[in-house]
């Protein structure tokens, strides 16, 4: 049927005329399509400055080439460089009336006086390795060193123990600066066949030690003489040789250095000999497990190394001086391990030196170690604080007339660095006074 609508008038509008849009067909695609047609478009990147294009100029920089000269240093020079201590500097002005430290010397009558160190005695002490890089003498003429009241004290315990034959046992305590390893698995070790529980010997660390025995009291031990006969040796031996030519044995051959420093303490600890004084400096790192293993992996406590088994014989009495003598321990507050039984013992021994009652123990702490509370019974203990003002005036005064300081020491100076240095801490005193100079 023909319509009644015009063709015509489609072109026209017309209020009647109801259009109805044309639904769009809709592309269908799957989600993770890889057709061309639904790539992006890559990212256009910009030249570099450093790309040079055809027509263009561009500017690059040359590396500097570093030109070596001189010698480089040899295998163990900077090692060497680094450990080196200083102990005179001839730029440093020389102190007047400064006297030396002797042993007929007065010293509570020098307390807060600075002593200098006599030439031989520095000798020794550099034989056993006494000074460290960080301690500073290199700023100075000649090593010297401040009498504190502990040091009087120190000074008559020792007197007192070679008048009476007795030994001197004291764990000297305090914060970091008041002053100023055999356990870290650096030197070989081996176990001692027939020992029951092992022990572990450090052959090179002890025939080191011998030779630092040796160097540090060449002259006593040359006028001391034994007989191998009394002694089961490992190694042949000529009748009436010296205890300096043993201790030589002992330091040139480390597998049986050992057996022959046994054989130099039971010399040396017998009637008639000179009193013995030994001491351990960071005693923290021997009251704990130490980082050497056993053949099975386990964990070697310290005091199965016997250089440590015997120092803390010697502790807590088991060994004793018939001449008398002095087993002195230091703690370390400086990057030291913590040892929960050192401090225990250490408050509880302040606590009954004090008339104070005892702290107990934690009931719930599980990291305390009984060999390392029975090593420390016997001992006594000395507590170092900060300078009194009178010893911080002395030092300070000497560090004027070193040339070191150069501001007026009175009161006023004085009592600021005290106070600022915690009442006094030493270290503290050194750091704002010398090393903070503006």
């Amino acid at each position: 049927m023909a319509s009644s609508t015009c063709w015509k008038c489609l072109s026209r509008p017309s209020g009647r005329l109801t259009t109805t849009p044309i639904p769009t067909a809709s592309i269908s695609s799957a989600p993770f399509s890889t057709t061309a047609r639904f790539l992006a478009m890559p990212k256009q990147t910009k030249p570099s400055a450093r790309t040079a294009t055809k027509g263009s100029k561009s500017f690059a920089m040359k590396k500097k080439v570093v030109v070596k000269s001189g010698k480089p240093p040899m295998p163990g020079e900077r090692k060497a460089m680094r450990k080196r201590i200083v102990l005179s500097n001839t730029n440093a002005l020389q102190v007047e009336g400064l006297e030396d430290l002797s042993k007929d010397m007065d010293m509570a009558a020098h307390t807060g006086k600075v002593v200098g160190i006599p030439g031989d005695v520095v000798d020794s002490l550099r034989a056993a390795e006494a000074f460290k890089v960080s301690q500073g003498w290199g700023m100075f003429r000649r090593p010297a060193l401040l009498i504190r009241e502990e040091s009087v004290k120190i000074t008559e315990s020792l007197k007192r123990s070679e008048e009476e034959k007795k030994e001197l046992l004291l764990v000297v305590d305090g914060e970091r600066g008041t002053a100023q390893e055999l356990t870290n698995a650096v030197t070989e070790y081996s176990p001692i066949p027939k020992t029951t529980p092992t022990l572990y010997s450090q052959n090179t660390y002890t025939a080191n030690w011998l030779s630092q025995i040796l160097k540090s009291n060449n002259a006593i031990l040359q006028s001391i003489e034994m007989d191998p006969k009394r002694h089961n040796l490992p190694i042949p031996i000529r009748e009436n040789i010296t205890l300096a030519r043993l201790c030589e044995l002992g330091a040139r051959d480390p597998d049986v250095s050992w057996p022959i420093f046994q054989v130099f303490w039971s010399e040396i600890t017998a009637e008639g000999r000179p009193p013995v004084l030994m001491a351990l400096d960071g005693l923290n790192h021997v009251m704990h497990n130490s980082l050497y293993r056993t053949a099975d992996f386990k964990e070697i406590h310290s005091h199965d190394l016997v250089i440590v088994k015997h120092f803390m014989e010697c502790l807590s009495r088991v060994k004793t001086f018939p001449n008398g003598g002095a087993i002195l321990a230091a703690t370390s507050r400086s990057h030291a391990p913590a040892s929960k039984s050192m401090e225990l013992m250490i408050r509880q021994t302040l606590d009954q030196q004090n008339g104070d009652k005892k702290v107990e123990r934690d009931p719930f702490e599980r990291k305390y170690d009984p060999r390392a509370e029975e090593s420390l019974k016997q001992a006594a203990v000395m507590r170092l604080s900060g300078l009194t003002k009178h010893e911080a005036r002395g030092l300070m005064e000497y560090w004027a007339q070193s040339g070191v300081l150069r501001q007026a020491v009175d009161e006023r100076s004085v009592t600021e660095k005290w106070a600022l240095a915690g009442n006094g801490i030493v270290g503290e005193i050194g750091r704002g006074a010398l090393r903070m100079r503006i």
